[in-house]
């Protein structure tokens, strides 16, 4: 039985778990930098070490030190919470070997849906539908262009170590072809020493629909149903909701029931993310697998009433999940706030927060570390916060979200605060129709975005 758990994270996610492991009775120890040692995961957990300076490599992400502070403090356990080593696989292997539980899936697990050309390959296998493309790494820009004029264009060139919209390119037609690869290769060398591309037809216009899951370790998986993150910048989410706009209930069904026959025939065991790509005639096509908690899991948790990080431990704890899918009885929407200028072309804010008010009333929910006086490092992620509300409708939560945004108040430093409240405002967004930060292939003269300014 898991008695103590050691947070692997900073910030929200790990006071999060803090949380949840104080209703369960469960004992805490955070670990932090010396960049974190006023914050509130540190405060509010049971015990805590300092494992190194502000540098991620020196702190949040050696292995050697996170180990250290489990065997010093006698966890059983190991939460990562999302980012840093959530879904490193070698920590994962290295957790099982020293008999600490890592919640989370089994290494070989992660491994095998971590690569992005593996994890497509493995869904193929599935019979899940994939997004037509080349059948695994590129060798060559000759063999690149081949395929891309035999799928035909648009197409989009991808890093199979990537993230967070690294080493991906869009290209329009074959002449654009080589600059695309020759940068790609580039920027996903500098970001994850790794420069392996693969191809994929570009699906014009797509929702970016996932699927919340939850295995154990007997083969029972259920869903929760899915979350729409379609709003996004730069590939990074700013926006996510649930039910989506655009999905009905035939189509959330059948990627539902996808999303649960991937999990059985890998075997998955832990919450877990299954992303589809989803055209505007309602084809959904497997994206990657997320074998971790996610930044936006508290919506989920919302409309259903289900707590997945309890439902986390739980199963690390040879808990069996219930086998049945849950659906949404709200709707909720997530606005992420970031120490961010928007006016700046949302350039990274950090600094001292001088005067802070938190919204509140029904149907408002908070996930922050955030205080009046704490000082935000530089040397992190720019979430800050994430501001969650849910209602009976969608027209309900906007206005509800709209409220509450220009009740947050946060001083000292820039925010995305005012940004969020111009797309609660846009009549596109309103209707539920796509935004784009950048003009689509199909059409290239308008962005739906509104003005960062």
């Amino acid at each position: 039985m898991i008695k103590k758990v050691l947070i692997a994270n900073r910030g929200e996610i790990a006071l999060r778990v803090i949380r949840s492991c104080n209703e369960m009775g469960i004992k805490t120890v955070a670990v932090y930098s010396t960049a974190d040692k006023e914050s509130l995961h540190v405060r509010f957990a049971d015990e805590a070490v300092c494992i190194g300076p502000p540098v991620s490599k020196e702190s949040y992400l050696s292995i050697p030190k996170i180990m250290a502070a489990a065997e010093i403090t006698n966890s059983d356990a190991i939460h990562p919470g999302y980012g840093f080593l959530s879904e490193n696989a070698e920590f994962s292997k290295i957790c099982s070997e020293s008999g600490i539980k890592f919640v989370g899936p089994d290494w070989k697990m992660i491994e095998r849906m971590g690569d992005k050309v593996t994890a497509k390959e493995t869904m193929k296998e599935a019979g899940i539908p994939t997004v037509p493309g080349s059948d695994g790494l590129l060798n060559s820009i000759k063999e690149g262009k081949e395929l891309a004029k035999s799928i035909g264009y648009p197409v989009i060139l991808k890093a199979t170590a990537g993230g967070g919209g690294k080493g991906m390119r869009i290209v329009n037609k074959e002449s654009e072809f080589e600059n695309a690869w020759n940068s790609a290769k580039a920027e996903s060398e500098a970001s994850f020493s790794n420069s392996g591309l693969y191809l994929e037809k570009f699906i014009v216009e797509p929702r970016h629909i996932e699927i919340q899951v939850m295995g154990d370790q007997y083969g029972n998986v259920s869903h929760l149903s899915e979350r729409d993150c379609s709003i996004q910048r730069r590939h990074q989410k700013l926006i996510e909701e649930t039910p989506s706009p655009f999905v009905d209930d035939e189509l959330r069904e059948r990627m539902g029931q996808a999303a649960i026959k991937a999990c059985k025939y890998i075997k998955y065991e832990g919450a877990g993310t299954i992303e589809f790509l989803v055209d505007i005639n309602k084809n959904f096509y497997f994206m990657e697998m997320n074998t971790r908690i996610q930044v936006e899991h508290g919506i989920t948790e919302e409309v259903t009433d289900y707590d997945l990080i309890k439902e986390q431990i739980k199963v690390a704890d040879g808990v069996k999940v219930s086998g049945k899918n849950y659906y949404p009885k709200l709707h909720s929407i997530e606005c992420r706030i970031n120490a961010e200028d928007p006016s700046a072309n949302f350039r990274p804010c950090p600094g001292k927060i001088t005067a802070l008010h938190k919204p509140g009333g029904h149907g408002v929910r908070v996930d922050s570390h955030i205080y009046s006086g704490y000082v935000i490092p530089p040397n992190y992620d720019s979430m800050i916060a994430k501001l969650i509300v849910s209602h009976q409708s969608r027209d309900e939560a906007i206005v509800r979200m709209k409220r509450a945004l220009k009740e947050f108040i946060i001083e000292g430093i820039e925010t995305t605060i005012p940004f969020h409240i111009k797309i609660m405002n846009d009549k596109n967004f309103i209707k539920g129709c796509l935004l784009y930060t950048s003009p689509s292939p199909r059409d290239l003269s308008t962005s739906r975005m509104p003005s960062s300014a």
